[in-house]
């Protein structure tokens, strides 16, 4: 595991120490196993996200492939230009929906005029700060923003609350009859703090038990 900002082994220690519920869930879990997903640029990453979102992972990646083909020299990945130069209907001819054509020009031009951060930029910011930047991106919510700090850029801290997955793993580990709310599990999430984007990833994997 490397780019984490953070010592895993310490992580999970600390988070034994504090609940001893999830302690039982990290055993039987085992090591922390979460990876990071390399980031050319910003731009790049966000870019993915649009595209991914709400599709299979195996329908997106045929999608995105096409988007790269359509720009054969673009060696270290399409660029904000390549998308403001590229008509709609050429986008909309890869496999993209009309929502996701103006996600994707609308983060163009927020990169190009430098409305949002670059990523060695964006390593700078807090995380509250930073996922303000990001939701100012058409089709960029707060999830897709948590999901690039915890998986982009190995962010400690970070409990998505909204996500369905979790508060379901969230319910079963911990024996509960219904969901959290999202109100519900920030608060249970409290005693994790700093360290809650690993909680959330010991939580996912139970989905997969």
């Amino acid at each position: 595991m490397t780019g984490f900002g953070f010592d895993p082994t310490g992580a999970v220690a600390h988070l034994r120490k504090v609940d001893p519920a999830l302690a039982e869930v990290i055993g039987a879990v085992g090591p922390f196993g979460m990876e990071l997903k390399a980031s050319r640029s910003l731009f790049g990453a966000l870019a993915e996200a649009i595209v991914y979102q709400q599709l299979s992972n195996k329908a997106a990646a045929t999608i995105y492939g096409r988007i790269e083909a359509l720009y054969p020299r673009a060696s270290q990945g399409f660029t904000p230009a390549h998308i403001q130069r590229t008509a709609d209907d050429k986008l909309r001819g890869v496999g993209l929906s009309r929502a996701k054509v103006l996600a994707l020009r609308d983060l163009a031009e927020k990169v190009a005029t430098r409305r949002l951060p670059t990523l060695d930029e964006a390593h700078l910011l807090d995380d509250a700060a930073l996922i303000e930047r990001l939701i100012e991106v058409r089709g960029i919510g707060r999830w897709s923003a948590e999901m690039f700090l915890m998986f982009r850029l190995g962010r400690p801290d970070v409990l998505p609350v909204d996500d369905y997955s979790l508060r379901k793993a969230y319910a079963t580990a911990f024996r509960k009859r219904k969901l959290p709310s999202p109100e519900a599990l920030a608060k249970a999430g409290e005693k994790w703090r700093p360290f809650r984007t690993v909680a959330s990833w010991y939580l996912w994997q139970t989905l997969n038990k």
